[in-house]
């Protein structure tokens, strides 16, 4: 792995992982930038949810476990002044047939792996989400009764 930037003037650096792939990062502009890019700790978070979402379908492909989608949602808290982020919180939210118990397995296998997530625990920002299951319909008159099941997965 590696890690190229340009700065750009301002706050504003091009960075690339040297496959060709491209990101500007920048400061919002009640902090001096441009806002031209996303900001290196919004990047930290936005990796976490990438990670989650990769390393969940890793696994669930290993353990045959079917899903139709899965959205991550995460919140940093990060006090005024602080240098970084003091906490992460969010849901995981899986559309699947699959039962709650081997859902459950395969979210704590995948925040056991996670490698951006696994940094996160040694740097002591705890990180906890909320895991919700939605079934799809089976059948037509299932349509308008598909309710999610909710639970608190506490991670990292």
């Amino acid at each position: 792995m590696e890690a190229r930037g340009i700065w750009r003037g301002g706050f504003e650096t091009r960075v690339g992982d040297g496959r060709g792939h491209l990101v500007t990062v920048d400061l919002p502009v009640d902090e001096g930038g441009k806002d031209s890019g996303t900001s290196a700790l919004e990047l930290m978070v936005l990796s976490l949810v990438g990670c989650v979402s990769t390393i969940f379908t890793l696994i669930a492909h290993k353990r045959k476990l079917t899903f139709d989608g899965i959205e991550i949602a995460l919140t940093a808290v990060r006090q005024d002044g602080a240098p970084t982020i003091e906490r992460i919180h969010g849901t995981v939210e899986v559309t699947t047939s699959a039962s709650r118990e081997d859902v459950d397995t395969v979210l704590r296998l995948t925040l056991k792996t996670c490698p951006v997530g696994v940094l996160l625990e040694r740097a002591h920002i705890p990180v906890e989400l909320v895991l919700t299951i939605v079934h799809p319909p089976q059948t037509l008159a299932e349509l308008g009764s598909a309710a999610p099941l909710a639970g608190r997965v506490v991670c990292w």
